[in-house]
């Protein structure tokens, strides 16, 4: 018997994973890698939503338990994968600027709004305006995080690489049963395959797909991520991590040409130098309209559970969830009602 079966190995069933290692408990994973949204992910993490100027839920308490997660994954692979980097948001005007001084004076964005402007000058950039930085800010290597997590747990024989059939899980009082595993519990982190999840298709996950590039820019010199209408994130080797595109009709995780055009004008918008697209990357956020996560378990099964919707700030979101939803389970403390699916059930 194992306490958890968890279902899925992006970045909410990985902070999931390692929130039970540092309990103590036993689980096994299912991922048959049908969902590529953590793995393509920019990455960045960002307390203050620009748009709008407002502060990120949560935002202080998600970064520090983000930063403390991500310490332990790097000691735990030997791998970099948190890197400190500002973010600038360029400035088109001066009543953007004004904008920004305005949103620096409040209390709860004072700390992750420089009231500087950055007058910094970046070849191939122009900013007679220049820029605000952001504060605690810079990305996380989805990527090289999940593939290097994703082989540890295949090491320890607790990654099976093969599709969950949800119609052999079988669900009792005390426990479950599938195939020749019997668990506790488990814990669905299946990202936009909820949909073919019986317990939990019935949830308002929506799934927004994003598009990005990596680009090669030999005379791009830039050692912080630039915000505009994308964001533009230097990799070294004159390598660029540029996106992301937001499409909410189409739910497929191919890249378009649509979506390959239209950032090609908006990169030609921010830059005056030529580049070459190396690679082009497209995979569904699982978004909520609400923009908040799914957490809970199911409205008849105590065994069953949910860990999803972490959108377009997973990198942020996970570590804190991943905590929330296991001290719901394990010591029955109450997750808070905006992230409880219960909002979405009336029994």
């Amino acid at each position: 018997m194992v306490d958890y079966i968890i279902v899925g190995s992006g970045l909410a069933g990985i902070a999931f994973a390692e929130t039970l290692l540092q309990h103590n408990k036993s689980f096994v994973v299912f991922d048959n890698h049908s969902q590529n949204s953590s793995k393509i992910a920019g990455g960045l993490y960002n307390p203050v939503i620009l748009k709008r100027f407002s502060q990120v839920w949560n935002a202080n308490e998600q970064l520090q338990l983000a930063e403390d997660f991500y310490k332990k994954i790097e000691a735990k692979l030997s791998v970099q994968v948190d890197f400190k980097v500002p973010i600038y948001r360029k400035f088109f005007s001066v009543e953007e600027q004004n904008n920004w001084f305005a949103a620096s004076d409040k209390p709860n964005l004072s700390p992750f709004l420089s009231s500087t402007i950055i007058h910094n000058k970046y070849s191939a950039i122009d900013s007679p305006f220049g820029y605000g930085e952001v504060l605690h800010t810079g990305y996380v290597d989805t990527n090289v995080m999940l593939n290097a997590y994703q082989a540890y747990l295949k090491n320890k024989k607790l990654l099976l690489e093969e599709a969950f059939d949800y119609n052999q899980l079988q669900v009792f009082e005390t426990h479950l049963a599938y195939q020749n595993l019997i668990a506790k519990h488990i814990v669905f982190a299946e990202g936009f395959g909820i949909h073919a999840n019986p317990f939990f298709n019935y949830l308002p996950l929506d799934g927004t797909k994003g598009e990005l590039f990596i680009i090669k820019a030999a005379d791009l010199d830039l050692d912080v991520i630039v915000n505009t209408s994308i964001f533009i994130l230097p990799l070294g080797h004159n390598l660029f991590k540029v996106g992301a595109t937001y499409n909410w009709d189409d739910k497929t995780a191919s890249p378009t040409e649509e979506g390959k055009q239209e950032l090609i004008d908006r990169i030609k918008e921010i830059l005056t130098c030529d580049f070459e697209i190396i690679e082009h990357l497209a995979g569904v956020r699982p978004t909520v309209k609400d923009r908040r996560p799914l957490l809970g378990t199911h409205h008849l099964h105590k065994n069953i559970h949910i860990l999803n919707g972490l959108g377009t700030r997973g990198v942020m979101l996970a570590p804190a969830m991943a905590i929330d939803l296991y001290d719901y389970i394990e010591k029955e403390k109450p997750l808070e009602k905006s992230v409880n699916i219960k909002r979405y059930t009336t029994s």
